[in-house]
């Protein structure tokens, strides 16, 4: 999925992440807090998300919060991982500057000899966001670009849904 945030200034910033989780309670995804979109969603839980399935000429566009998933769930995840991923997140720092391919190979190889045949456990800067949606729009391409666009805003404990123009 397409994650936009807001960074400073109020710029807008988007970037594909891997969507984990998905139920009644939101969209969830897992991410460095210290990466750039980690910062920039503590800073401002404002997002949106966007899916779109080109072939199949539809769209799922969401605005909401994003809140901070619990520690057993970010826990349960990372276990779940390959070895190599879980090392990668305690290697890497993302978003940060990188003089190039060896420091990253570097920081991966050192934090495989401290972990050596160990559990590796979830680094404290290494967790998930469940985005929980005010606003979810379906978008279906249409002949002649008369799109269905059926949109459907929280209201207290339900939905209300409406259509709009292409």
């Amino acid at each position: 999925m397409c994650i936009a945030t807001v960074g400073e200034g109020g710029k807008p910033s988007a970037r594909m992440v891997l969507l984990k989780d998905v139920d009644e309670r939101g969209f969830v995804f897992y991410t460095n807090y210290e990466s750039r979109k980690g910062r920039e969603i503590l800073a401002n839980p404002h997002v949106a998300l966007c899916f779109h399935w080109m072939p199949l000429e539809r769209q799922v566009r969401v605005e909401g919060k994003a809140e901070k998933v619990s520690d057993a769930e970010a826990d349960a995840y990372f276990q779940s991982r390959p070895r190599e991923s879980r090392i990668g997140a305690w290697a890497s720092k993302q978003s940060r500057p990188l003089s190039g391919k060896a420091e990253l190979i570097k920081a991966v190889a050192a934090e495989t000899l401290r972990f050596g045949i160990g559990e590796i456990p979830r680094p404290p800067y290494w967790s998930g966001f469940r985005i929980v949606p005010e606003v979810i729009e379906f978008w279906n391409n249409g002949a002649a670009r008369l799109h269905d666009r059926e949109v459907f805003t929280r209201d207290g404990d339900g939905w209300a849904v409406h259509r709009l123009f292409p």
